[in-house]
């Protein structure tokens, strides 16, 4: 039987203004099970994008509890928190975040050296040519395409084995034709290393091949058979 990976019960999460306090997540609840892909939706402003966060360890929420590979990430401070996410987390988002200066062999290993280990070019090379940039290891991202630097993105969150991936947005940046492709890499990934995988995206056909869908609206999480009021 899996286990669960990440649970939420009653998350809220307000924030001030000079006027007033915004709710942005209200009273949410979802579990995650180890391999799952899930996959949340959800307009621009629904909070799809600040539940992630939440889950990821990112920030912590005004009230509720949140767990990530069993520990109370919500009641741990920023040091734990950081310790945990450089451990078993990796991440993917829509504006890449490579390193302008490293090549993409540098990129991909950057993870070992904030964790305080050894590079491990061997990995990283094996990872660069699973994403199909075993010719491109010596090039700075400017002298990559945008598909080409998602796909050393991809590379880099799996190069410590996470055992959970967050995608923020994964393809918002990419052509069609691109998308697909980091699309497919990322589910065959997700599969050859049984990483669970939680995605925020607006793309509906990119959210229906994962196994489990939510919809985010108005600070409200739904399962895809719960009616949205």
């Amino acid at each position: 039987m899996s286990t669960s990976v990440i649970t939420a019960k009653n998350i809220v999460k307000t924030v001030s203004t000079n006027s007033e306090q915004l709710t942005i997540l209200e009273k949410v609840n979802l579990e995650i099970k180890s391999g799952e892909s899930v996959a949340i939706v959800g307009t621009s402003g629904a909070g799809k994008s600040t539940l992630m966060t939440l889950l990821a360890g990112l920030d912590t929420p005004s009230e509720g509890q949140i767990s990530l590979l069993e520990y109370p990430i919500s009641e741990l401070d920023d040091e734990q928190r950081a310790k945990i996410r450089g451990e078993s987390v990796g991440f993917v988002f829509q504006s890449f975040l490579l390193i302008p200066s490293l090549t993409a062999l540098e990129n991909v290993t950057l993870p070992c050296l904030l964790a305080g280990q050894e590079e491990d070019t061997e990995r990283a090379l094996q990872l660069l040519k699973s994403v199909g940039l075993d010719h491109r290891v010596d090039h700075l991202p400017s002298q990559l395409s945008g598909g080409e630097q998602q796909r050393v993105a991809l590379a880099r969150a799996f190069m410590l084995q996470p055992k959970v991936l967050f995608a923020d947005e994964p393809t918002g940046n990419l052509d069609q034709h691109t998308a697909e492709t980091v699309v497919n890499l990322l589910f065959e990934l997700n599969r050859k290393h049984g990483t669970t995988l939680v995605m925020v995206t607006h793309d509906t056909t990119l959210a229906n091949q994962c196994d489990t869908v939510y919809r985010m609206q108005a600070g409200h999480l739904y399962t895809s058979e719960q009616e949205v009021a």
